[in-house]
């Protein structure tokens, strides 16, 4: 009976232990911003679906491209309609890996700087992509940031020729999410 009870709080322990190194969010922050000669263009998305598995350092996200607010109802239905075509590629996504997982201490509160490497898809293509970035771990959940730029023509939008050259070709991606222990 002993060696049952023992049993049993060592599966307890372990199971506990193998859930707290997984961690998620399905309100997450993605921001882009483009400033471009003609305008400034500014979307927030809060409806960001992400997971951390801080043992393997796996990272993965997905965006519902329907979900950036603009400041401007018209510059929302020209990004979804003419560039990236929201109904035919409604999903943005990313697939990659905390590449110096050993520097990040998940159980111990602070900052640690990180470096993501994976997969970006946007608009149907996919490209390898490298950030820097941070976690702030917390009692109660790890924070994770970055801040990165990407190229429109790499992900084949096109920029049409009336606004050429007075909209960024360029855009800079912030990324902000509150990820949650799984319990």
């Amino acid at each position: 009976m002993k060696k049952l009870i023992l049993l049993f709080i060592i599966l307890t322990t372990a199971s506990q232990l193998t859930m707290a190194q997984r961690y998620l969010t399905k309100n997450g922050h993605i921001k882009f911003y483009s400033d471009g000669p003609l305008e400034k263009i500014e979307a927030h998305n809060n409806q960001v679906n992400a997971a951390l598995d801080t043992k393997t350092g796996g990272f993965v996200f997905k965006v519902l491209m329907k979900s950036f607010v603009f400041e401007k109802a018209l510059m929302q239905e020209h990004f979804n309609e003419n560039y990236v075509e929201s109904d035919k590629f409604p999903n943005a996504t990313f697939a990659g890996k905390v590449t110096n997982l050993q520097d990040i201490n998940f159980d111990k509160p602070g900052s640690y700087e990180a470096t993501v490497v994976g997969k970006l898809t946007i608009h149907g293509v996919t490209k390898d992509i490298s950030t820097q970035g941070s976690f702030d771990v917390k009692e109660d959940h790890v924070q994770g940031k970055s801040v990165f730029m990407i190229k429109l023509a790499d992900y084949d939008i096109s920029i049409p020729g009336a606004v050429t050259g007075k909209i960024a070709e360029e855009i800079e991606i912030t990324v902000d999410t509150k990820l949650e222990s799984l319990k």
